[in-house]
C-alpha cells in the first residue's frame, strides 16, 4: 500500500463518515439492551429512511399476507436486527449513491445493489440466517471505490473510467495503490466500527482460494451483478455459474434459478434504492436457454437412470438366474445333488433340535437301461425329466425332490414318520405306474421304480446324516433284490 494512502487512512482524513443517523443505528446494534421501541424512534426521526423501510417490507423480500400501512408495522415485521441492518445500509446507502448521473461511480453504486439483492439470494440458497447482514456486506462491498474516488479524484476517476471490468480495475488499482477497494473498504468500514463479520467480507470480496459461504455469498454476489453491468452478458453469466457451481456446491439449475430471483426482484430493490437497472436484453434468453439445458439434462438424467435400473434388473435377474442354475439340475429341473447336501443338513439340523422325524427315500427306475438301450437316450432323458415333473405334482411343497445322479433320485419329508412316508411314496407309485412317461412311435411308455425309506425319529435315531442315508440306500437295495416296483422301509 502506497505510504500516503497509509498516512490518510490512519488518520482518516477526507474519507465519508456515516450520517448522524447511521452512527446511532451502529451504537444501537451494538446494544445488547437495545428494544424495537428505541430503533422506531430513531428511524421515524428520518423521513426518507422510514419510507424505505416501509417500502422493503411491502417488497418481495418479505412478502406478508397483508400490506404494511405505518413504520411500527414494517419494523414488526421485520424484526430488531432486520431493521437496524437494512437500516444502516439504507443509511450509508447515501454515501455511495449519486443520482442522476452516468459517472463510473454511479455504475459501481448500481453494481453494488445488485450485489446486495445477489448476496441475500445466495443465502437463502444456502441456508444461511443471516440475510440481512449479507444484503448489507453486499451493499457495501465496494465502498473502497468511493473512498479512493474522494481521497484521489483526479488519480482514482480516470482509472475507474478507463477499467475493463472489475478485474481490470483491481489490477489496476494494485499497480497504482498497492492496494485495492476491497482491503479500502475493510479498513473504512473498520473505521466506522462495522461488525468484524461484515468488515471481513467485505475485505475478502476480491480474494481468491475457499472461503465460508457468508464471505464467499459475498464475492460471488459480486459476479452475479457483473451479469446486469459488464458488456458481455454471457461472458459473465458464465463465470458466475463456475465460481458459483465450485465454491458454493450449486448445480447450474440451482444457480439460474438464483439468477432468475435477482432478475425478478430487482426492480422492487431498485425502486427502494432510487436507481434504475435494466435488465440485459440477453438475460432472460440466457437463463431460458439453460432452463432448456437443465430439462435436456434432467431428461437424459432420467434416461439414464432408468436405463441403469434396467441394467441393474437385467444383471439381478441374470445373476439369480446363475445362482439357481448352479442349484437345479440341467435336465430336469429339479435340486442337484451339492443343493440337496445343503437342504438336507438343514433339515437334519431342525429334526433333532426340535424332536420332529425326518423321512428320506431313495428312488431309482426299474431298468431305466432298457430304455435307452431300445429308445435311446433322447427318449431316456425325456422319461427322466417328465419323471422328475411327477415326483413334485404328488409332493407337498415343503417336500424336496433332487436328481441323486443318473437315474437316481431323492425325496426328503419333513416332518412325516415312517408309517406315513411310506404310504406317500406307495401312492406316488402308483400314480406313476399309471402315468405313461412319454410317448414312443404312438405307445405309451410307463415306467415303475423301486424305493428305500428311512427314518429319523424318536424311536429310531441317526447320528449322522450319512447313516440315515445309509439306512435308506440298503432298503433300496432291497427293494430291487425283491423283484423292483416297491417300496421298502429301513
Amino acid at each position: 500500500m502506497r505510504a500516503d494512502l497509509e498516512l490518510e487512512l490512519q488518520h482518516c482524513r477526507g474519507l465519508p463518515s456515516p450520517p448522524g443517523v447511521a452512527l446511532r443505528i451502529i451504537q444501537l446494534a451494538q446494544d445488547p439492551d437495545a428494544i424495537m421501541a428505541t430503533a422506531s424512534n430513531l428511524i421515524g426521526l428520518d423521513v426518507a429512511l422510514s419510507a424505505r423501510m416501509l417500502r422493503i417490507a411491502n417488497s418481495p423480500l418479505y412478502a406478508s399476507r397483508r400490506r404494511v400501512e405505518n413504520l411500527s408495522q414494517a419494523l414488526t415485521l421485520l424484526g430488531l436486527n432486520a431493521t437496524l441492518t437494512l437500516a444502516l445500509g439504507f443509511s450509508l446507502a447515501r454515501q455511495m449513491s449519486q443520482p442522476g448521473t452516468m459517472s463510473p461511480r454511479d455504475r459501481i453504486w448500481k453494481r453494488s445493489v445488485v450485489a446486495a439483492l445477489a448476496a441475500r439470494v445466495l443465502g437463502e440458497r444456502v441456508g444461511t440466517r443471516q440475510l440481512e447482514e449479507l444484503m448489507l456486506a453486499g451493499l457495501l462491498q465496494d465502498i473502497g471505490v468511493l473512498a479512493l474516488g474522494q481521497l484521489y479524484p483526479e488519480e482514482y476517476l480516470p482509472l475507474l473510467e478507463q477499467a475493463q471490468g472489475n478485474v481490470g480495475l483491481l489490477q489496476a488499482e494494485r499497480d497504482a495503490f498497492g492496494t485495492d477497494h476491497a482491503e479500502i473498504g475493510m479498513k473504512l468500514t473498520r473505521y466506522w466500527n462495522l461488525p468484524d463479520l461484515l468488515c471481513d467480507a467485505i475485505g475478502l470480496s476480491e480474494s481468491d482460494g475457499a472461503l465460508p459461504e457468508f464471505q464467499a455469498c459475498i464475492r460471488l454476489s459480486g459476479l452475479i451483478a457483473d451479469i446486469w453491468l459488464t458488456p458481455d452478458t454471457e461472458l459473465a453469466h458464465s463465470r458466475a455459474q463456475a465460481a458459483c457451481v465450485s465454491q458454493l456446491s450449486m448445480d447450474p439449475g440451482q444457480f439460474n434459478s438464483a439468477v432468475d430471483d435477482v432478475r425478478t426482484m430487482l426492480p422492487d430493490v431498485c425502486e427502494i434504492f432510487d436507481v434504475h437497472i435494466p435488465s440485459p436484453s440477453r438475460i432472460q434468453a440466457i437463463l431460458e436457454e439453460a432452463k432448456e439445458l437443465t430439462q435436456l439434462r434432467t431428461l437424459r438424467d432420467v434416461q439414464e437412470a432408468a436405463r441403469a435400473r434396467k441394467e441393474a434388473d437385467e444383471f439381478e435377474g441374470h445373476a439369480k438366474r446363475l445362482a439357481e442354475e448352479v442349484r437345479r439340475d440341467a435336465l430336469t429341473g429339479i435340486f442337484n445333488r451339492a443343493q440337496l447336501e445343503k437342504v438336507l443338513e438343514m433339515e437334519f439340523d431342525a429334526a433333532q433340535r426340535h424332536g420332529w422325524p425326518l423321512s428320506v427315500a431313495f428312488i431309482d427306475l426299474d431298468h431305466f437301461k432298457k430304455v435307452n438301450d431300445r429308445w435311446g437316450h433322447l427318449v431316456g432323458d425325456e422319461v427322466l425329466r417328465n419323471f422328475a415333473q411327477a415326483l413334485q405334482v404328488y409332493l407337498r411343497g415343503s417336500d424336496i425332490v433332487a436328481r441323486y445322479g443318473g437315474e437316481e433320485f431323492m425325496i426328503v419329508l419333513p416332518g412325516i414318520d415312517a408309517s406315513a412316508a411310506a404310504k406317500v411314496v406307495q401312492r406316488i407309485l402308483a400314480e406313476i405306474t399309471r402315468l405313461p412317461m412319454t410317448t414312443v412311435d404312438g405307445e405309451p411308455l410307463h415306467v415303475t421304480f423301486s424305493a428305500g425309506l428311512a427314518t429319523q425319529g424318536p424311536g429310531a435315531p441317526f447320528p449322522t446324516i450319512e447313516a440315515l442315508l445309509t439306512s435308506a440306500d440298503q432298503a433300496l437295495y432291497v427293494a430291487k433284490r425283491d423283484g423292483r416296483n416297491r417300496v421298502v422301509g429301513a
